[in-house]
């Protein structure tokens, strides 16, 4: 396979050495965990640098290395390290304007802080939705790792099935969170979220070095329009002076308003919320938090967290850019069979199209000289008879037989090409795809009824990561299987936060709220345990069902859809709660109910309100509730925040002054990668 990699003996150890470490780190640190304290926050007794690092481990997972790398190969290039530049800037915020509050709490969870603050009434709605939101978190994050690994063990020559991969990342992270609780997963974090930079790392350098030797390159002429160009690379500049000069054009934080992926409008309001709400207030990230030592250790462990915010993209983005400059023929070759049945049907659909032909099984001399600009579907008895094929034309486009037949157009059908590079790389295809599109939908208005969409491709963004893994890395001396078990910790670290923290908010707000108020802590603890391995067993049965085409799409909307019911919600009524002292107790499920009932209807009413947009407005709208009863039924007296902790809550100067540092540094990155900085 193009780009396909050797997964020696030694990488087998590596990996397998690693994943031993982090289970048994662990286990050792934990073995002493018998109180709930204990469990479900590490005794109270973390400490800034391993804070730090679990909230990294907690965070990054393949969405980072591969999602986030094949954005960066696309024309978004560096513009997507907003979603880490911007968490930096959270984290200082939530250090010092949330956290003082949540330790003077006492609490062990989020939910827990909504009946301090209001009622249990608000408490139990949070809690309720949130475990039903990281149940599918749980079966989302088990799929998405296990496709990664058994993808990677594919190109390596071994065979790995969905459901096997899902076992594996399943039973490590219960392993640890079972018997250890909190203080399992930081101590195996830290091994991880080190590993996760140290790898990210390792690519990075390996990809420049490869970088440097290469004869040509491809780069994004435009950002706007996605044009791409071969060129070849003068041998007298370096690694740098090259990525400089091919990706001048992406490396701007600022895309236009109307960009589809990340227009700079996102970036005032939009991403501000999920940021507020994930970094401040979900339970995976904050357990971390909660359970520090002190206000001050917190803090430092916090700030920690966001300088290594402003880290990842160099080691994660700029690989990702690289690999679209050296390999972004097998990018496109990568889309071919994505490609191959969407054009079959545009073929059905358009028979005169000038575009695409098609042909039974052309040989590999044919294939060789097929020319540039029109596409061949080549169709071939079956996927062996296309795996013996050495295709390296992007033009040429194999498909089975059976795939063809199959390949039938919908009524109405229409194609879009929502990649971006796609009109550059294809203009004649795409004007007369405009053409038939504009038919098609009029014939669809006419008709009374809904097009049918197929998205066409040009290039495979997302195997930017499998690309320099095969390419760019030393084979056969342990490198590869470093970096793999890098990605595995990646999976497993954040189930393990989601696992950790499901089972916190089931024994604490569920089963010792409402079932057992005067359960001893060892049996509070044991019923953390059972919980850990159910929530384990659904992540694992769940997550072979995201691979089932026929739902996986369904599922993935469920959980964007379902994070908008809660998120904004949420975030609206902490902020009212913390700073409006004199909001009565009904404000918490006022909020709630209403973020709900208006995602709901603005989704039903207004469905062309884009998704993060539609998250602000109900954000506001929830605020303007609460502000309303608040003014209708002010508390007589101000809400005082009563001390219900033991440990020291000082602020720490240094952990200010850093933080102070990580957000001067961010907006210093953003006006120097921006269209009028020294990087232009």
């Amino acid at each position: 396979m193009n780009g396909a990699f050797q997964l020696t003996a030694v990488d087998i150890f590596v990996f397998l050495l690693f994943v031993g470490a982090v289970v048994g780190v662990g286990l050792w640190k934990s073995r002493h965990e018998k109180s709930s304290e204990d469990y479900f926050l590490a005794g109270r007794g973390l400490q800034w640098w391993l804070i730090g690092f679990s909230l990294i481990a907690a965070n990054i997972s393949t969405e980072q290395f591969v999602g986030m790398s094949g954005n960066a190969a696309s024309h978004v290039g560096l513009a997507i390290a907003s979603y880490e530049w911007m968490a930096a800037i959270t984290l200082v915020v939530v250090a010092f304007g949330f956290l003082p509050y949540f330790l003077r709490a006492g609490i062990f969870t989020m939910p827990e802080f909504l009946e301090y603050r209001y009622d249990a009434k608000a408490r139990t709605m949070m809690a309720v939705a949130t475990i039903f939101i990281y149940i599918l978190l749980l079966g989302a994050v088990t799929y998405s790792g296990a496709l990664t690994i058994s993808t990677l063990a594919g190109q390596a020559g071994r065979t790995l099935s969905l459901e096997t991969g899902a076992l594996i990342i399943g039973l490590i992270a219960m392993l640890y969170v079972t018997a250890g609780g909190l203080k399992a997963c930081a101590w195996a974090d830290l091994i991880q979220g080190s590993a996760l930079i140290l790898g990210g790392a390792v690519i990075m350098v390996f990809a420049f070095m490869k970088l440097g030797s290469a004869t040509e390159a491809a780069t994004v002429v435009s950002a706007e329009t996605g044009a791409v160009a071969m060129v070849t690379l003068s041998p007298e500049a370096g690694p740098v002076e090259r990525f400089w000069e091919l990706n001048r054009p992406r490396m701007n934080m600022f895309l236009p308003a109307t960009d589809t992926v990340l227009p700079w409008t996102a970036l005032l309001l939009g991403l501000w919320i999920p940021n507020f709400y994930y970094w401040g207030l979900n339970q995976y990230i904050t357990q971390r938090t909660l359970g520090s030592a002190s206000l001050a250790q917190g803090q430092k462990g916090i700030v920690f967290a966001a300088f290594m915010k402003l880290l990842i993209p160099f080691v994660i983005v700029i690989p990702g850019i690289i690999a679209f400059n050296l390999y972004s023929t097998q990018m496109r070759l990568a889309a071919a069979s994505d490609t191959a049945i969407s054009l079959s049907r545009y073929v059905k659909a358009h028979p005169e199209t000038r575009f695409v032909e098609v042909r039974p099984a052309p040989t590999e001399a044919e294939i060789a000289s097929w020319p540039a600009g029109r596409y061949l579907v080549a169709i071939y008895p079956d996927q062996e008879s296309i795996r013996q094929l050495k295709i390296q034309n992007p033009w040429v486009l194999p498909v089975t037989r059976e795939e063809f037949e199959k390949a039938r157009p919908a009524p109405h059908q229409v194609f879009v090409t929502e990649d971006h590079s796609w009109r550059a790389v294809h203009p004649g295809l795409a004007e007369e795809l405009d053409a038939y599109n504009q038919r098609a939908y009029e014939a669809a208005r006419t008709a009374g009824a809904a097009p049918a969409v197929d998205k066409l491709i040009a290039f495979k963004y997302d195997t930017a990561l499998a690309q320099l893994l095969g390419h760019v890395l030393p084979q056969g001396v342990g490198v590869v299987g470093f970096v793999m078990a890098a990605l595995l910790g990646a999976v497993v670290s954040s189930l393990a936060a989601m696992l950790n923290a499901a089972s916190t908010i089931f024994a604490m707000d569920v089963f010792k709220k409402f079932l057992a108020p005067a359960a001893p802590q060892e049996r509070v603890v044991w019923v953390g345990r059972a919980a850990v391995v159910v929530f384990t067993v659904m992540a694992v049965l769940l997550a072979p069902q995201l691979g089932n085409p026929q739902v996986s799409n369904s599922i993935f909307t469920i959980i964007q859809e379902s994070q908008g019911f809660i998120s904004p919600g949420i975030l609206a009524v902490f902020t009212f709660g913390l700073w409006v002292r004199r909001g009565p107790a009904i404000c918490g499920v006022a909020g709630l109910l209403t973020n709900i009932a208006a995602y709901g209807l603005l989704k039903v009413l207004v469905p062309e309100l884009q998704f993060l947009n539609r998250m602000a407005v109900c954000f506001a709208f929830c605020l303007g509730v609460m502000g309303i009863i608040t003014a209708a039924r002010p508390l007589p007296q101000p809400v005082e925040f009563k001390r219900q902790s033991t440990i020291a809550l000082d602020t720490s100067r240094g952990a200010k002054f850093a933080g102070v540092l990580v957000v001067l540094i961010t907006l210093g990155f953003y006006a120097f990668f921006s269209p009028w900085g020294a990087a232009r």
